[in-house]
């Protein structure tokens, strides 16, 4: 049984299975002087043979890979590998036909019931069929679920268990008072799943880059990218500057000029989306068979108050689990689950983050929350420091509070315009120049710019940002260092929600057992009512916010 799609919210399985990361042990040790005990997420099969699961592979052109770096040792990288494993296709080349097909797809409640009182579950069963009609024999497609009920702006994320048949069933929980809907989708059949896992591991160009050569009035522009891949390489007779940033370690790589130096690299930019699918890949990744509601109406599941109340009431502090769900909309408001959240109003936030340093480093899904901010306080006064509004810096200052909070972006990969290179900075580095403090707050997210990547690549970013929080934290105990999830959005190739979510649960397990937060999103972005997208509503931002600001400010 595999608690797919799931199985990065499990807290059951101990630190007796797997191997400490040195960076944690050492943090552990010196902060307690003994080892406390820590959890990774339940692999996602048990059961289930690898015989057909594809490892990811190393390119031999790689520049990055785990032999290059000892922040990941082998052991933990095999247990990252053995909890990211998704079964591939029983069949080696399958059809369209051959794929799971959604509209031939059924789910059925089971043990249903007239009335439910809050508190309690539902469960519902979901049989595969391919295009053919015939059941599915073998797991691995992508669901998602969600309970919902539209005029109450209610919904919740439901827990997808995959049996490895064919057959998967969805638990929910009940959670407001009234009636509730289930919904079902197929984000992507597990014969697309195969396709996105195969380009991801074995085509780092399916995004290119640009970089802009200048001196004086001479100006050239090559490709660029991450990694001494195939299509960068080529013949080898051009290849390569290299861009090795001296204290992280990470390397950036640019087809060399033909009439200028290497050192003469000014700006960065995003190149071109050019995957390479054959016409069967395309058509097992169509539009007509991705992010599909499954077809019938369940009953209508009647809901009645409880005298109990299940809001969380635990303080929201750095170290928590995320339990599933991790939290439910009703009437636009999050009530989390993982700890007792409040709503900030305008004065509210001043209150909270008087006296206070707020640097956030990330992607264009944490600048959402330094621009809802923005437009949200209006003491908070934007400084024009003449970047770009994209990837910064960005800077705001409310001086009469002693405000400061910036963005910045997370530096290579990174898909956006033309930006210079003296403004890119890497995560590792920017928290490396932080002397830290109670009154600091760090936020960072990493994620969308690394699905074209192999996880190796993304593993590796993840330790070196991993050790310099471990650093942060033993110089600077009380700073307090936030860390956004992944959220849904887009369903191709390049930025499929499956592709985002194994990125998501390795940014899971790498930062378990450390004194972190860790703010879900993709459960909030997977249930709201609101057509998802990679840049969520202002609903979602601002519930975002609002649990943000709860463990700066806890009750």
């Amino acid at each position: 049984m595999n608690y797919r799609g799931m199985h990065c919210y499990n807290r059951s399985i101990l630190l007796a299975v797997l191997i400490i990361p040195l960076t944690i042990y050492l943090y552990l040790q010196m902060r307690n002087g003994t080892l406390k005990k820590w959890t990774m997420p339940k692999p996602v099969s048990r059961n289930h043979s690898t015989k057909n699961f594809q490892k990811p592979t190393r390119l031999p052109h790689a520049a990055h890979s785990l032999a290059d770096t000892p922040r990941i040792s082998a052991e933990e990288w095999e247990s990252l590998l053995k909890m990211l494993k998704w079964p591939s296709p029983t069949i080696e080349n399958p059809t369209p036909t051959e794929a799971t097909d959604p509209s031939k797809c059924t789910f059925t409640l089971f043990n249903w019931k007239d009335n439910y009182t809050v508190g309690d579950y539902v469960n519902v069963s979901v049989v595969a069929r391919n295009g053919r009609g015939v059941p599915k024999t073998y797991g691995g497609d992508f669901f998602q679920a969600k309970l919902y009920n539209t005029e109450l702006k209610a919904s919740t994320f439901g827990l997808v268990v995959d049996h490895d048949n064919g057959t998967y069933s969805v638990s929910f929980a009940l959670l407001w008072p009234g009636s509730a809907h289930v919904s079902i989708r197929l984000i992507h059949s597990s014969e697309a799943v195969q396709v996105l896992s195969r380009h991801r591991e074995r085509d780092p160009d399916m995004v290119s880059f640009i970089g802009y050569f200048e001196d004086g009035n001479i100006k050239e522009n090559v490709v660029c990218n991450g990694m001494k891949s195939p299509r960068l390489v080529g013949d080898g007779s051009r290849c390569c500057c290299e861009y090795r940033d001296p204290r992280s370690g990470e390397v950036w790589f640019c087809l060399r000029p033909s009439s200028l130096p290497c050192s003469a690299l000014v700006y960065h930019s995003l190149g071109m989306y050019q995957a390479e699918l054959s016409t069967n890949e395309s058509k097992i990744l169509d539009g007509g068979n991705t992010n599909i509601v499954l077809p019938g109406s369940s009953p209508v599941i009647n809901v009645f108050a409880h005298h109990t109340d299940i809001r969380e009431t635990k303080k929201c502090v750095p170290g928590l689990n995320t339990p599933v769900p991790s939290g439910f909309f009703f009437k636009d408001h999050w009530t989390s689950l993982v700890c007792r959240s409040r709503t900030f109003s305008s004065s509210d936030v001043i209150r909270c983050l008087r006296s206070k340093q707020i640097h956030m480093r990330g992607d264009s899904t944490l600048r959402q929350w330094f621009e809802y901010l923005e437009k949200a306080v209006p003491s908070l006064k934007p400084l024009n420091l003449h970047t770009s509004e994209k990837s910064g810096p960005l800077m705001m200052v409310d001086t009469e509070s002693d405000i400061l909070i910036t963005y910045r972006a997370h530096g290579l990969p990174l898909r956006t315009e033309k930006t210079p290179m003296a403004d890119i900075h890497y995560i590792a580095n920017e928290i490396d120049n932080l002397a830290g403090g109670e009154h600091m707050v760090i936020a960072f997210d990493a994620w969308e710019h690394f699905s074209t990547y192999p996880l190796a690549y993304y593993m590796r970013r993840l330790a070196i940002i991993r050790r310099s929080v471990v650093s942060l934290l033993q110089r600077a105990p009380r700073t307090l260092v936030i860390i956004k999830s992944a959220n849904t959005g887009f369903k191709d190739v390049y930025t499929s929600d499956w592709l985002s979510w194994q990125l998501d649960c390795t940014l899971r397990a790498m930062f378990q057992g450390l004194p972190v937060v860790l703010i879900d999103t993709w459960q909030m972005t997977s249930c709201l009512y609101s057509p998802e997208d990679i840049h969520p509503t202002s609903i979602v931002i601002e519930n975002e916010i609002n649990l943000f600001l709860s463990f700066i400010c806890p009750q």
